[in-house]
């Protein structure tokens, strides 16, 4: 079984308890993905997938053309290495979705965060601002930035404005409410980053 599988993110929803009160819940749609190499490493057993078939053969890239065509598989826009964490036999152009998961799994979900563009300190790292009355003109800025004499720079690490989220985020912890094979949909309880028809990677607990 695999550790993890990719999914599309198709947006939010809610289910509603049997106390009556309202559930967030994030939709996933998983399309099965397909087994291409099993490669073994020292203290780790992977297995190579393949994700979301390409039709158009201009739009994959050289060196994965011919590796494809080696396989005699169709193209895949993406491929990536996933941990395989049980000793069951895979044979090349199986395919793998989400029957991996179950109800009640945890889960960490990761992704590309929305991007916020250029933004101030206040909004970006929660500064408190500085005075906001009596003449003061400096509410939103960022004040002193170093030292000027030693070390005559700004030190690295300092909270800035600047570019804000389009950054990769992982939410851990997270639980699998529901799983609906037929449609390979996954309910998450609560939200997760990236925007509509982003790719999450889906990883389970051990």
């Amino acid at each position: 079984m695999l550790k993890g599988i990719i999914g599309r993110k198709l947006g939010m929803t809610q289910f509603f308890t049997e106390d009556a009160s309202a559930q967030p819940v994030s939709v996933v749609e998983v399309e099965p993905g397909v087994v291409l190499e099993v490669k073994e490493y020292p203290d780790k057993k992977t297995v190579k997938m393949g994700f979301f078939e390409e039709t158009k053969e201009k739009k994959i890239k050289k060196p994965l053309l011919g590796y494809f065509k080696k396989l005699n598989l169709p193209y895949f826009k993406i491929v990536r290495e996933i941990e395989l964490i049980s000793q069951e036999p895979l044979e090349t152009g199986k395919k793998i979705g989400v029957e991996i998961l179950k109800e009640k799994d945890k889960i960490d979900i990761q992704g590309i965060s929305k991007g916020k563009g250029f933004q101030g300190g206040m909004r970006r790292h929660n500064w408190a601002g500085q005075p906001g009355s009596h003449g003061s003109t400096t509410h939103r800025r960022i004040g002193s930035a170093g030292a000027s004499a030693y070390p005559s720079r700004i030190v690295k690490g300092k909270t800035m404005p600047g570019h804000m989220g389009a950054e990769k985020v992982t939410i851990r912890n997270l639980e699998v409410l529901k799983v609906n094979t037929e449609k390979s949909l996954v309910f998450i309880k609560g939200s997760i980053p990236g925007n509509r028809n982003s790719l999450v990677f889906i990883k389970k607990k051990i």
